[in-house]
């Protein structure tokens, strides 16, 4: 995929696009091992947390290999073409304006996948692999144990969890809804071919026809408060704004989700949804007042935030 594209449109970088980082030098006359040092110097000054690693990922797409033997080819000396020197320095220069590395590579790692992305769609974070995994492990224990396991996954955005689901689960039967059009689309990119049912709809009521028959419900919801304005401008400028804002408390949309699952699951099934690691107390609060829920546990994720809560919907398994 082309940096700067969408499943709508073809649209690239703009040539006439000003890179910011040549001051006065040829960028054709050097190898890629400047080119890399003055990235790296540029993306740092920008802000950019990780400048080095940025750097090698955005000449990696340029040279058209993958990260290893890009990096080979730099340590071996290797030189830079006039058009593939320009065309690294342009992106550079859009990544120290703050556009995701993700939206310019066109790509997205998640668990075991790899997911096509881009303006419109919010892109997965490492966190919600978590979130994944434990949906992932529920429905693999269910499939090793001589039955179907069949997964919801409420708000799928980018397609991430539902991916990730079938992916590793592939006894698993999965269903995704998505509400917002551009994310669908993105949605109907990644899980093309995957086995997964998608539908473009509201979360809350989705799958009527699944009602009490769900094992897992899976989800990652908008869980920003209106007024809380994320420090990260990848986030803050990029990420849709639907996908990110749950409403004057960050719950709206996870209320959504607790009300719709608890009619989805089967007695004894599984919800797992992700929330802000404000919200630790919150969320299992709401579901243990909503009642019709037992073992209901908040998680942390790897830094030790409170990242995501479960909970089994009440009565005995069928």
């Amino acid at each position: 995929m082309r940096p700067g594209t969408d499943p709508g449109t073809d649209s690239g970088l703009n040539p006439g696009m000003d890179t910011g980082m040549r001051h006065g030098t040829d960028p054709g006359t050097d190898g890629w091992a400047a080119l890399l040092r003055r990235a790296e110097t540029r993306l740092a000054e920008a802000g950019v947390p990780s400048p080095r690693w940025d750097a090698e990922e955005l000449a990696a797409l340029v040279i058209g290999s993958g990260r290893g033997a890009a990096l080979a080819r730099v340590a071996a000396g290797a030189a830079a073409g006039q058009l593939d020197a320009e065309r690294f320095e342009a992106l550079v220069a859009e990544r120290a304006r703050r556009v995701p590395l993700q939206h310019l590579t066109g790509c997205a790692g998640f668990r075991t996948i790899e997911l096509a992305v881009g303006p419109g769609v919010f892109v997965p974070r490492p966190e919600t692999e978590l979130v994944a995994e434990v949906g992932i492990l529920e429905a693999r224990r269910l499939v090793e144990g001589g039955r179907p396991a069949v997964v919801v996954d409420l708000g799928t955005g980018s397609g991430a969890i539902a991916a990730a689901v079938a992916a590793e689960v592939p006894g698993a039967v999965v269903h995704a809804v998505e509400g917002s059009a551009p994310a669908y689309a993105w949605a109907q990119r990644n899980l093309a071919g995957r086995g997964v049912t998608l539908r473009l709809g509201d979360l809350g009521e989705a799958f009527p026809e699944l009602d009490g028959c769900v094992d897992v419900v899976v989800s990652n919801p908008p869980y920003v408060p209106t007024d809380a304005v994320p420090c990260e401008p990848e986030v803050a400028q990029h990420d849709p704004f639907e996908a990110l804002y749950g409403g004057p408390d960050g719950l709206d949309v996870v209320r959504a989700v607790i009300a719709r699952a608890a009619i989805l699951l089967r007695p004894g099934g599984l919800l797992v949804v992700e929330h802000a690691q404000t919200q630790g107390r919150a969320v299992p609060d709401l579901l243990r007042r909503a009642g019709g829920w037992r073992e209901v546990l908040d998680h942390p994720d790897l830094t030790g935030r409170a990242r995501f809560s479960t909970a089994r919907k009440e009565g005995q398994p069928r």
